[in-house]
């Protein structure tokens, strides 16, 4: 018997979005695609000289939602929220759709020298309407926002040159972080063969609004003032247009993209069992090692240390077996 505190009204999600080339570009290099059919929403802001970042920015929303599409199960088979490892499977699903978007930005950039060096920052959520559940992936600048009853939080970390200098460095002089680039992203599709896709999962509910966008929208409009034009009941039209043209207001510099996708109880909805919480719990696979042998700390680091990418502690407590895995895996990131 199924405990009623575990039950879950389905959600109807609808979205929209909208880009402007904003006021002093030439051309507009945001780029965003909807795909209802699958939960799915992208937004990527391209970089490259010769209009190439038009280019990457298309190619890696077009990649994303091919992949997302071609590995997602039959929509009349229920696929399992976890995986072994406790893991959302849709989520590592949405990384490496990324991932794969990543890949052929470079194999494109190698066709042509006006398309060499092009690259994209990428924002996307995955919707799950049955299970009331949305993961978020991202690399770079481009950022997702939850409206939730008044409050406007932010789910993603910029991958920019000043947030790595805060945690690198956190008691910086703000005479030496004033001299950094300001507007400067370290992650993005296309710069590099591997690339680090951050992703998050959280719960949605009926009123949520989520806004994805460039920074063409986030360096222009403050935060109120984006909470303030959500708070408003209006569709995701409304308010993508709404959003759009305060930026313009404040004579932004940049491309614009926006996507707003809300949330609503679905029509004539019927409680379903609520999908087990995302948390991390130990694997059903056993460990290379046996029992025991795995290390409390592991850094898998991009330089050397010691002649091993990998640092362990305890080091001398750890399966060999083991030991050999985290450098295979370190030397093929």
């Amino acid at each position: 018997m199924v405990d009623p505190t575990r039950l879950f009204l389905p959600l109807k999600v609808t979205a929209s979005g909208g880009t402007d080339i904003g006021k002093v570009r030439r051309h507009n290099e945001d780029s965003i695609l909807l795909r209802p059919d699958l939960g799915l929403f992208i937004l990527a802001d391209g970089a490259g000289g010769h209009n190439a970042g038009n280019v990457a920015s298309a190619l890696a929303t077009t990649a994303i939602a091919n992949f997302f599409e071609a590995t997602s199960p039959e929509r009349h088979v229920e696929e399992p929220d976890l995986d072994a490892f406790g893991l959302p499977i849709a989520a590592r699903r949405l990384a490496a759709a990324l991932q794969k978007a990543n890949d052929d930005i470079l194999e494109i950039a190698k066709t042509s020298n006006k398309l060499r060096g092009m690259g994209t920052t990428a924002v996307a959520v995955s919707c799950f309407e049955r299970t009331g559940t949305i993961h978020v992936a991202h690399v770079g600048d481009s950022r997702c926002y939850r409206w939730r009853e008044g409050v406007l939080e932010l789910l993603t970390h910029d991958h920019s040159l000043l947030n790595d200098a805060l945690e690198l460095r956190p008691n910086i002089d703000d005479a030496a972080l004033a001299r950094l680039p300001q507007n400067v992203v370290t992650r993005a599709l296309g710069m590099e063969p591997s690339v680090r896709v951050s992703v998050r999962s959280f719960r949605m509910l009926a009123g949520d609004k989520y806004l994805l966008c460039s920074d063409g929208l986030s360096d222009y409009v403050e935060e109120d003032t984006m909470s303030d034009v959500l708070t408003v009941d209006r569709s995701p039209d409304e308010i993508v247009r709404a959003l759009v043209s305060k930026a313009l207001e404040r004579e932004a510099r940049d491309n614009i993209a926006a996507i707003v996708v809300t949330c609503a109880l679905a029509p004539n909805a019927v409680a379903v069992p609520r999908a087990t919480p995302f948390v991390r719990k130990s694997s059903t696979m056993p460990p290379p090692g046996g029992p025991g042998d795995d290390p409390e700390i592991v850094i898998l680091s991009e330089e050397e240390i010691e002649g091993s990418h990998v640092h362990v502690v305890p080091s001398d407590a750890v399966a060999e077996e083991v030991l050999e895995a985290l450098e295979d895996f370190s030397k093929n990131r």
